[in-house]
This record gives structure tokens, C-alpha cells and sequence, in this order.
């Protein structure tokens, strides 16, 4: 089992995070609608769904949905860019999408430059670059 295909992100308002992710970030989905029941979106390698947040806690158990909350999930999203200017340029474009940022690009600790925001559901992504990355024809980030 050495894969992930999908990653669901419950959220709280399917158009506000809709609208935040294809309208605010681009990303690329075939659903033309506002308000529709799930998203996903085309990424390489991967899919990101979009289902509200208590359909999913009911789907994973109807008898018990686990509790949701506010904080840190344990988790980030990343982004992985070519440049530094990339990396500005994703915060920027979040920021403009709605995002709100928690940490300004700046070098950091590991040698590269990354930052944070968090999407209007409170999901963090990293968005960061490192000189010594490389990527595949696939544009996935090579990591041995």
C-alpha cells in the first residue's frame, strides 16, 4: 500500500472553500456549480476532495461521528515550489484567495524558505523551497 490517491478535506461551507481553492488558487476541477455536494480536484499524482465536514464524520461512523474542534488537526498540506518567488507568489495568491497567513516566508532552520497559511476551513499548507530539491517529469518532488 505504498500510495495515497486522494486526500478529503471536511469543511464547514462547501462554497466558501469551493470558491477559495478553484477561484482564489486555481485549482482545477470539473464541477461548474457553487454549492455541490463534493469537489475534486485534478492534481498530479493526486486528488483533493472537498465533502462537508459532518457528512464525513457521519460516514466514518454514523453511530459515533468523532468529535471536531478548533486547532492544529496534526497535519499540514504542502506546496512544493521551484523558486523563492514561487514560494511568495502561492502566499501572496492565498492571502488574495482569503487565506490567512500564520507565518511570512523566510528562511528557515533546514536550509530552504517556506511559509504558512491556512485555508477557510483552518487546514495549514506550507508552501516551500529548498535549492536541493529536484522534481520528476510529473512535476512530484523527488525525495530519496
Amino acid at each position: 500500500m505504498n500510495q495515497i490517491n486522494l486526500i478529503c478535506l471536511g469543511v464547514n461551507d462547501m462554497q466558501a472553500s469551493l470558491a477559495f481553492y478553484r477561484d482564489g488558487l486555481d485549482f482545477k476541477t470539473s464541477v461548474k456549480e457553487n454549492s455541490p455536494n463534493i469537489v475534486f480536484f485534478n492534481n498530479r499524482g493526486t486528488k483533493l476532495e472537498l465533502f462537508p465536514l459532518d457528512a464525513l464524520r457521519k460516514d466514518i461512523n454514523p453511530d459515533n461521528p468523532p468529535e471536531t474542534g478548533t486547532g492544529f488537526p496534526g497535519f499540514t498540506l504542502a506546496y512544493n515550489a521551484k523558486t523563492a518567488q514561487e514560494v511568495d507568489y502561492v502566499i501572496e495568491k492565498a492571502a488574495r484567495a482569503g487565506a490567512t497567513i500564520v507565518k511570512q516566508p523566510q528562511r528557515v532552520d533546514w536550509g530552504g524558505y517556506s511559509g504558512y497559511f491556512t485555508d477557510p476551513n483552518g487546514y495549514y499548507w506550507e508552501v516551500a523551497f529548498s535549492e536541493h530539491w529536484k522534481f520528476d517529469e510529473n512535476n512530484m518532488l523527488i525525495i530519496d
